[in-house]
């Protein structure tokens, strides 16, 4: 009993642990069977197998775990068979499932782990992605800023202004401290310090350039972090023991025209450089980032991108000036030359009248005297002083000439002429003076140039008298040979006219004029000088009635003959061969230079006698009116004189055939033969009127035509020459010689 006794009060404890085994076991239950609750809600939503079929699997065991827990709620207490069955049956059960469910696992499991790589892989590529995008926003506020930049700098093409603009928006940008401009002085041996932002450094300051860390930032393209100690960084006067900001220097190319490479231009000066430098706050712990030193490079070739504009601006501005000076001063000239030329011409107009009729009396009155009874002694020296005044009136038409080829009013006229008459009339011409030389003068005119041409005669025969008037000039003795003939189209290709390139034609021809002399010769580098108006060549020995004007005008005629002419010699004593080109029109063919034709006056009409021509003469100068009338009465003709225009108009009748009149009184002369027009209303009552005067210009023989005057001719006239001119006036009815 005391055994029993012993035992009893164990009891109690035992079911006290029952006890609580049995509360756990069914809290144990019932959580299991909450669990499937929630397995059943992702199986539903997973449709990827095996996962699925793992989470049924899985299901199954936490039920049949749950049961077991359940079903041993009656193994506490005496319970039947049917208890320990179903008990078994629920843990076999149980054993199957997990041993299942378990080597499912060791299948999942690998899967599940690379699940998760995936899951971190993909957190790594958005956190890249987030920094990328981060980069991006970065990038786009510093083309935002650049953009903004780039506007204000190009805002204006004033160098200082983009400077000065460039500190300021990069100061407000980056929030800097301090931003300075050091640039090159003139020596390129040091930088000056030209632009600040806050100003707190004294402008002007200096530094030398071949300073280690200026070489450093001009030697990269890219932003450069200095020293804040270093000399072009002490930006502001350091007190306290604050810390500086960290500082960066970049290069600013400064580029000139000359580095601009065009075509193969050569760069004729080195590039240099400016140098910008940026602080940052004192006392922060702020540094520079990528993207903000990736903006200052941009802004920095930005801005020599600009100067280089400025630059070409203010180069443009520079030459535009300097265009409007030369302008201005080339259209002061222009007005000087052009009041210089209307005053030489007006004087070359009045001393031509002037002279030419001092000259008239000279040589009509030595023409006169000529023809009458004299001493083989007094004959010579009559024949001295019409040939001197005949050179005088060619030097006075050749000074005319130049004067009318310098400034360009001087006009080829067009006229069918006979090319072999012209060739020999200039032979006849010359044959006086050659003969008292002892030369021998010959002429060659070949077969096939044409009988008639159409030009300018007076303007080819005064070059042909000029050549050959040289070339008996300067020849003692010998020969001058004269050969014409037309120019062949291989002739062109010679050599000594490379420049001469004429364009063949069925129109037109081209004659060529040789003209060879065994005179005194010249030296060939002297050849040139020829050409040179008033210009003579000294090594030779020559008569010094020249001019100097001879060759300069047969140039000037040939050019505006579409010619060329030139001269060869092989040296002192060894003549000169004159040679020229000038293109002539076929009157059979062309239609190019057609005009009316006006006929040649007669040198000579040997015994022509107009005795009983009424004859009326009008000219305000005594003098010239007494010679005229000497000449017309040396040809038997009946002169009647007048001072002035009113006496002429009182004094013209009926039986006057001829009106000789000086228009040179300005418009008196014209006005005078529109007077004599209204007084004979029939036209064969009328008298022809002729202009003899010594004006030259071309609006004369223009006015003489529009008021309806028959003929114009010039001083000084000759007995010859008035002989032929009455011939030809009475015969055709009109005479207008060439001006």
């Amino acid at each position: 009993m005391e055994s029993c006794n012993c035992i009893d009060p164990q009891v109690p404890a035992d079911d006290l642990l029952m006890k609580y085994q049995y509360i756990s076991d069914f809290f144990i239950a019932l959580a299991y069977f909450s669990i499937p609750l929630e397995l059943i809600y992702f199986v539903k939503k997973s449709a990827v197998f095996p996962y699925r079929w793992v989470l049924v699997q899985f299901g199954a065991f936490i039920v049949l775990c749950g049961a077991t827990h359940l079903i041993n709620l009656w193994t506490f207490r005496i319970h039947s068979r049917t208890v320990a069955v179903v008990m078994t049956t629920a843990k076999v059960l149980t054993a199957v499932v997990s041993c299942a469910t378990a080597l499912m696992l060791v299948h999942i499991i690998p899967d599940l782990l690379s699940v998760k790589t995936r899951e971190l892989f993909l957190k790594n590529k958005a956190a890249e992605l987030d920094r990328e995008m981060g980069l991006i926003r970065t990038q786009e506020e510093t083309g935002r800023h650049v953009r903004m930049l780039t506007h204000e700098i190009r805002s204006t093409l004033d160098r200082h202004t983009i400077l000065k603009t460039t500190l300021v928006e990069l100061g407000r940008t980056l929030a800097l401290e301090e931003c300075a401009l050091w640039m090159p002085t003139r020596t390129g041996l040091e930088l000056q310090l030209s632009y600040t932002l806050r100003q707190q450094n004294p402008v002007g300051y200096t530094v030398p350039i071949h300073l280690p860390v200026i070489n450093q930032v001009f030697s990269s393209n890219r932003a450069v972090k200095i020293s804040p100690n270093c000399p072009v960084a002490r930006l502001r006067p350091y007190a306290g023991k604050y810390m500086p900001g960290a500082v960066v220097a970049v290069r600013v190319p400064l580029l000139h025209l000359s580095n601009f490479q065009i075509y193969d231009w050569p760069e004729v000066s080195t590039r240099s450089y400016a140098l910008m430098v940026l602080m940052l706050p004192s006392d922060s712990a702020r540094q520079w980032h990528v993207h903000e030193l990736e903006l200052v490079e941009v802004v920095a070739d930005q801005v020599a991108v600009a100067l280089s504009h400025a630059a070409i601006l203010e180069e443009s501005m520079r030459a535009r000036d300097q265009l409007i000076e030369q302008n201005v001063a080339l259209d002061l000239a222009r007005r000087e030359a052009e009041t210089a030329i209307r005053a030489r011409n007006d004087f070359l107009a009045v001393m031509n009248h002037e002279m030419r009729t001092p000259m008239h009396a000279v040589i009509a009155l030595s023409s006169l005297l000529q023809e009458t009874d004299l001493t083989a002694e007094q004959r010579l020296m009559v024949e001295t002083i019409l040939k001197s005044s005949n050179l005088l009136a060619t030097l006075i038409n050749d000074v005319l000439d130049l004067s009318r080829l310098e400034d360009g009013s001087l006009q080829l006229e067009a006229a069918t002429f006979n090319l072999h008459s012209l060739f020999r009339e200039v032979l006849n011409l010359i044959k006086p003076v050659a003969s008292v030389k002892k030369l021998s003068l010959t002429s060659h005119v070949a077969s096939d140039l044409p009988m008639y041409a159409i030009g300018d005669e007076k303007r080819l025969m005064q070059t042909i008298l000029n050549v050959v008037g040289n070339a008996v000039k300067f020849s003692k003795e010998g020969c001058i040979s004269i050969t014409a003939f037309v120019a062949k189209p291989e002739s062109f290709r010679d050599a000594r006219i490379p420049d001469f390139l004429p364009v063949p034609s069925d129109n037109h021809f081209y004659l060529r004029v040789q003209v060879k002399d065994s005179g005194s010769g010249i030296n060939p580098q002297d050849i040139p000088k020829l050409f040179t108006k008033f210009a003579q060549n000294q090594s030779l020995t020559r008569n010094p009635a020249g001019s100097g004007l001879g060759l300069a005008i047969c140039r000037r005629f040939v050019n505006l003959m579409e010619g060329h002419i030139w001269v060869e010699s092989e040296g002192i004593g060894k003549g000169c061969t004159v040679t020229f080109i000038v293109k002539l029109g076929i009157p059979d063919r062309s239609n190019e230079f057609k005009l009316p034709f006006v006929p040649k006056v007669p040198g000579n009409h040997g015994s022509t006698n107009f005795a009983g021509l009424k004859v009326l003469v009008m000219d305000d100068n005594g003098v010239s009116r007494t010679v005229t009338k000497g000449l017309l009465m040396h040809l038997g003709c009946d002169v009647t004189t007048a001072s002035s225009s009113e006496e002429c108009l009182r004094v013209v009748s009926l039986e006057h055939e001829v009106v000789f009149m000086d228009v040179c009184t300005g418009l008196d002369g014209y006005e005078l033969a529109v007077r004599i027009h209204e007084k004979f209303t029939k036209h064969q009552d009328r008298p022809l009127i002729v202009a003899l005067t010594g004006n030259t210009k071309k609006v004369t023989k223009e006015n003489c035509m529009r008021v309806g005057m028959d003929g114009l001719i010039l001083k000084p006239v000759s007995v010859d020459k008035m002989r032929g001119v009455l011939s030809e006036l009475l015969e055709r009815r009109v005479l207008f010689e060439s001006v």
